[in-house]
């Protein structure tokens, strides 16, 4: 049986065609392979599946931090400055002396706990004076402008 070479010629050429295809594909295959298998020491299925579960929990480990971390953030927030108002005033109104020198300052915690400091200006002396306020609200008598001072604190807390 003789072949022509006109056929062998052809039927080699589309046999290097395709084996040019087929390598193609190969080469194409492999790309999403690596893909698919997560990591660079990865050769099979089993380290993938080991490297996303060793992700995972090192995911979850740091979520469980993170939770822990943030509440201790919000407790701390909770007992810091959240609102400080000042009301100045004139104590000695009917005189004539003085100004608006005079001044209380409330400094109040997320949970209405804080500190009130007032200070009466006169041109002899300035007094200074501190009263705790624990749950809006203090054990000692609060002058009209420290109540004011206080109830204002009150209103940016609940805004």
């Amino acid at each position: 049986m003789n072949i022509p070479t006109d056929y062998i010629s052809i039927l080699l050429i589309i046999l290097i065609v395709i084996v040019l295809i087929l390598t193609g594909f190969v080469i194409y295959l492999n790309k999403k392979l690596k893909k698919f298998l997560i990591g660079s020491s990865s050769t099979n299925l089993d380290d993938s599946i080991k490297n996303i579960h060793k992700s995972i929990t090192e995911l979850e480990k740091f979520r469980i931090d993170l939770e822990k971390y943030l509440t201790s953030v919000e407790k701390r927030i909770k007992k810091s400055v959240q609102a400080i108002q000042t009301i100045r005033f004139n104590p000695f109104k009917g005189n004539g002396s003085g100004g608006n020198q005079s001044f209380a300052t409330t400094f109040l915690s997320e949970e209405n706990d804080g500190v009130v400091i007032s200070s009466l200006y006169s041109r002899e002396n300035v007094s200074v004076y501190s009263k705790p306020i624990k749950n809006g609200s203090s054990e000692y008598e609060l002058s009209d402008e420290e109540k004011e001072s206080v109830e204002e604190a009150k209103k940016i807390i609940k805004n």
